[in-house]
């Protein structure tokens, strides 16, 4: 959708890897590209854009701007669950990650892909849609929410199939997006999800009738974030 034509990704598969291991390793590149902000690119320390894909162990996150109360688990409930649990430096509520799940974590210069936090997101979201139309599934907008959805515009029926939330310092972004392909969706009944008490969640598998293979995903996701964002990746 837009052209950044010769600017690069470095793209990771984690694979399954604990929340908080990730959550490190993201903030490390991160907090380079922020560091690196005002410096001079001719001195040769640039901190290449990185697109992460990763699956979870059970666990709740926290954004920043969210409320406690809609976690409905205490801590004796999270650890027969066998989750945990994180207030994180985010923008959204609460939200559920786990197997089964694919969360991309994009460490984005959005100075360099002349882009603005709104526009980001937006973007984000049409990479998403994009990736599902690909297993037949419409997906769409909420307005006065981020994230992708089904049925938006059904009341009780609307159903988030992917949550967005995002950091940004300095015009660098990390965290990003969740979404639901095979997921254990009993985790979310836990959580009023995103803040929300009156809609659902699905997943790709969901909405498709059949188990889907997380690499196909991964790959169609992969294609998408190149497609919309034009990137290249190394």
């Amino acid at each position: 959708m837009i052209n950044n034509a010769g600017i690069k990704v470095i793209f990771d598969d984690l694979g399954l890897r604990d929340f908080k291991e990730t959550w490190d390793y993201q903030e490390h590149f991160f907090n380079l590209k922020v560091a690196e902000k005002g410096r001079p690119e001719s001195d040769g320390k640039t901190t290449p854009d990185r697109l992460i894909f990763v699956e979870h162990n059970h666990v709740y996150t926290l954004g920043k701007s969210g409320s406690e109360q809609n976690l409905l688990l205490d801590y004796i409930q999270l650890r027969a669950r066998d989750a945990s649990f994180y207030k994180i430096d985010r923008g959204g509520d609460i939200t559920y990650h786990g197997p089964g799940q694919l969360v991309g974590y994009p460490i984005f210069d959005l100075e360099k892909l002349k882009l603005g936090l709104r526009e980001y997101i937006h973007l984000l979201e049409e990479a998403i849609i994009r990736c599902i139309s690909r297993f037949g599934i419409e997906g769409s907008r909420l307005e006065g929410a981020t994230g992708v959805w089904i049925d938006p515009d059904k009341g009780a029926r609307a159903r988030k199939i992917c949550a967005i939330g995002v950091r940004a310092s300095r015009f660098v972004t990390m965290h990003g997006f969740a979404l639901n392909v095979n997921t254990d969706l009993s985790y979310f009944n836990h959580i009023n999800p995103c803040g929300f008490t009156d809609k659902g969640v699905t997943s790709i598998g969901k909405e498709t009738g059949e188990k889907r293979e997380m690499d196909d995903v991964k790959r169609v996701m992969y294609n998408t974030m190149r497609e919309v964002f034009g990137y290249e990746y190394y």
